[in-house]
């Protein structure tokens, strides 16, 4: 990133680069520790310059945000093409790159930030959410999920947010340990409603008939049957 470096730029240009500076600050500390004078610092123009392209920083924060949930709903998207579990696998590491890069804006969006609240915050944080979603029942080759099966899948990406958030409060876990652990978290998730629902049986059925016996669907039963021996 460039600082203090000044150059004509169009107005959606000079506009990206705002966001992407916000974002780039707001990677490293929490966007209410982030000053509009520090934003325009970097890059490289006045403050009453950065008004000019956003009311305030809270637009300024929705706009990167916009941009961050875009891209980390790109995270969850994934060829449909081997195993399940590989491709659930993938999936979490591309989250957790993301949370990694992007670790004290994520906390302060899930915890409680400047713009945490507004309609149009909430609006891009269900986005996501629901994006998530949407790809996950597309891995399992499912339109309109059963009540159960929404349940496990909402429940799911609830639960990767909430680690996200603890693995980032130290990281005392090893983070390869933890997108192993949410893949199994899934298996098992589907695999307890899948005891109380036929429908659901058939499709941790249909999960698990062609995983590798090195995947991450085979190695949790291993260990769940290490355990129970």
């Amino acid at each position: 990133m460039s600082i203090g470096v000044r150059r004509r730029m169009g107005v959606d240009e000079r506009r990206q680069q705002l966001i992407g500076v916000a974002l780039e600050l707001f990677s490293r500390r929490s966007p209410d520790e982030v000053s509009i004078d520090e934003i325009a610092a970097a890059a490289g123009i006045s403050r009453p310059l950065v008004y000019h392209y956003f009311p305030g920083k809270l637009s300024l924060y929705e706009a990167a945000l916009k941009r961050a949930s875009e891209d980390l709903a790109g995270r969850f998207a994934e060829p449909q093409e081997g195993p399940l579990g590989a491709r659930l696998l993938r999936v979490m590491r591309r989250y957790f790159d993301f949370v990694d890069e992007h670790g004290p804006g994520f906390a302060a969006l899930m915890r409680g930030g400047p713009a945490v609240g507004s309609s149009a915050t909430n609006a891009l944080i269900d986005s996501v959410r629901q994006a998530a979603y949407e790809q996950i029942l597309s891995h399992l080759d499912v339109t309109e999920a059963p009540d159960r099966l929404e349940l496990v899948v909402r429940s799911w990406i609830s639960l990767a947010e909430s680690t996200a958030l603890i693995w980032l409060d130290g990281r005392r876990i090893p983070r390869g340990e933890l997108e192993v652990q949410l893949v199994h978290d899934f298996a098992a998730l589907a695999a307890v409603s899948a005891a109380y629902d036929e429908e659901m049986s058939a499709l941790v059925k249909r999960m698990v008939q062609d995983e590798p016996a090195d995947g991450p669907f085979a190695d949790l039963a291993a260990r769940l049957i290490a355990l129970a021996g």
